[in-house]
């Protein structure tokens, strides 16, 4: 699938320019409530952790109905903020690396699959893959932005 691709590709990108960023500048919030680039980061981990379950259930079945996804307690829970900068971005690599390998295995004839999450409207497989890739670039630009204004 091209998205495995694209995925790949985004993420090598990224990982590039943010081995470059001082682990302190990538703790730093730009305000009280917003997340600092480690917690961004981590964020993605954890929707990494959230797909790969969808990913890889949705083919089991017809449809699957997926727990929502509360996203501030996932951060704050797992404190992001006082992770070690280097080995996050390396995880975040090697899990969406992971993610691509499992998005190219995916039969075309699954990607039709219905999918709810939490009391959100159904979506195909297809989408879910789809939307990571749009999701995980969002966030990475919101680093990138971040960075230009400090």
């Amino acid at each position: 699938m091209i998205v495995a691709e694209d995925l790949v590709a985004a993420v090598d990108r990224a990982f590039a320019g943010l081995q470059e960023i001082d682990p302190d500048q990538a703790a730093r919030r730009s305000a009280p409530a917003a997340w600092s680039a480690k917690e961004i980061i981590g964020h993605l981990v954890d929707s990494a952790a959230n797909n790969h379950q969808r990913f890889v259930r949705a083919q089991q079945g017809d449809a699957l109905i997926f727990p929502g996804y509360d996203q501030e307690h996932w951060v704050a829970s797992q404190d992001y903020h006082a992770a070690e900068w280097r080995e996050l971005l390396t995880f975040w690599r090697l899990f969406n690396h992971h993610l691509a390998h499992v998005i190219r295995r995916i039969p075309s004839s699954r990607l039709g699959t219905e999918c709810r999450i939490g009391d959100g409207s159904a979506v195909s497989l297809g989408f879910l893959v789809d939307d990571y890739v749009v999701h995980l670039t969002h966030h990475l630009r919101q680093i990138d932005a971040r960075l230009v204004r400090s």
